[in-house]
Order: C-alpha cells, then structure tokens, then sequence
C-alpha cells in the first residue's frame, strides 16, 4: 500500500512540474494596416502549450494572416 501510494504521490508531482506559464505571440498581418500583436500566457505543459497557440494561427480572406508562436 505504501508503494502505491508513494508512486502516485511521484506521479502526481511529476506531472505538476511539467506545466509552465508559456507566452503564445500571435501577430496579425493586413496590405495596408499597422501590424498587430496579442500575446497570451497559456498555463499547460510545453507540449499543450504550443498546440493551443499554433491553433489560433489562421488567414482570413486571402489577405489578412495571423501567425503565432511560443516565446
């Protein structure tokens, strides 16, 4: 019993150490106006992090084009 309860006291530790605050850049690029930045703090594990923030990258239209990125 003590093992088990050991390993998911390991588990859990382990698994609480791998999130991180990560910053997710996204620019947004339209002919003819200014750039425009957002950035966003995502609270996850760098691997989650990063699917949520290229998730908000898209291009509307044809012309206007947000790109984002992990800092």
């Amino acid at each position: 019993m003590k093992k088990i309860i050991l390993s998911l006291i390991a588990v859990a530790a382990l698994s609480t150490s791998c999130r991180k605050a990560y910053t997710c850049t996204c620019t947004t690029l339209q002919p003819g106006i200014d750039n425009f930045k957002t950035v966003v703090t995502i609270d996850n594990s760098k691997s989650k992090a990063t699917t949520t923030c290229n998730s908000w990258a898209m291009t509307v239209a044809g012309t206007a084009t947000t790109t984002c990125e992990i800092q």
